[in-house]
């Protein structure tokens, strides 16, 4: 059996040995405080290597603390998305399946403003465009018509799809955390994943409103009721799970106020944009010829 005195930490013969053949020889202490490699006058502090290692592992626990709003890498994420999740968001938003959550199936816990912005943007111009070539090709054949470009409805359009983008989700986002109670908190979606619903949702009137620019009035109205379908089902299927909970009177009251105001997006643009021409004699027509000598011929005396 060991002895004590065997247990004790000992100076190595062979170490003793160099130090004695080298006097000058580097070594190295390490405190319970810090470490450093001493060498006659050179100092190697550790600290720096210490830090680094607790910073990756901040990275890789997701400790790492989010940047102030004020600055630009705060609003990066919210379009830290790339084209594959962009394009299943659309698919999804215009192949709406009973019972498949827009927000559980396609967001998955990273909502982005990219598609909705572009998508807004997008729309606001064939709104405009298609709007302008509708009223051409419908009143091609008047002669007192005179096409002018009207850029105002450039402006019209982006104010009316920008502000029904933001404040009505803005108003559905505050309302049904209102109406949330205290174990219900978890399940509403948030600000921005409610933003991302609407802004895809709107992508099925980018086509839409392209095939509006058909002077055909019946042929206008179908696609609009084609398209509210398609786009009112991804918002009736991604917040019914949310409201149903609640009252009967207000879960059905809550949707009915989403669908219509998603139609009167969809109305509105129909009824001011692409107005069905129609056409109209001025009462201050010259007087033709023809007329004089149908005139003359009755006043004519006998």
């Amino acid at each position: 059996m060991a002895s004590p005195d065997d247990l004790k930490f000992q100076e190595f013969e062979e170490a003793a040995d160099l130090l004695a053949a080298d006097p000058g020889a580097s070594t190295l202490s390490i405190s319970s405080s810090s470490a450093a490699v001493s060498s006659g006058d050179v100092k190697v502090d550790l600290s720096d290597d210490e830090d680094n290692q607790q910073e990756s592992s901040e990275l890789l626990g997701g400790e790492k603390q989010t940047s102030g709003f004020w600055t630009f890498e705060y609003y990066q994420s919210f379009f830290n998305v790339d084209t594959v999740q962009v394009l299943d968001r659309i698919k999804g938003s215009v192949m709406p399946l009973p019972g498949r959550n827009f927000v559980k199936h396609h967001i998955r816990n990273n909502p982005d403003l990219y598609g909705p912005f572009w998508i807004c943007a997008t729309l606001v111009f064939s709104v405009a465009i298609s709007g302008n070539l509708s009223t051409f090709l419908s009143k091609k054949g008047d002669p007192q018509y005179h096409y002018r470009p009207q850029f105002h409805k450039v402006t019209i359009a982006a104010v009316a799809v920008f502000l029904y983008a933001w404040l009505v989700p803005l108003g559905v986002w505050g309302f049904m955390t209102w109406r949330q109670n205290a174990e219900r908190q978890t399940s509403a979606y948030s600000f921005l994943e409610t933003v991302c619903v609407y802004g895809y949702s709107l992508f099925i009137y980018i086509p839409t409103s392209i095939l509006w620019s058909i002077p055909f009035g019946w042929l206008q109205w179908l696609l609009i009721v084609v398209a509210m379908v398609i786009s009112g089902s991804v918002l009736v299927t991604t917040f019914w799970p949310v409201v149903r909970d609640d009252t009967k009177t207000t879960a059905f009251a809550t949707m009915a106020t989403i669908v219509v105001l998603h139609a009167l997006l969809a109305v509105g643009c129909k009824m001011y944009f692409f107005q069905t021409a129609e056409l109209t004699v001025s009462p201050l027509s010259p007087t033709t010829p023809a007329m004089l000598n149908h005139t003359a011929l009755i006043n004519k005396p006998h």
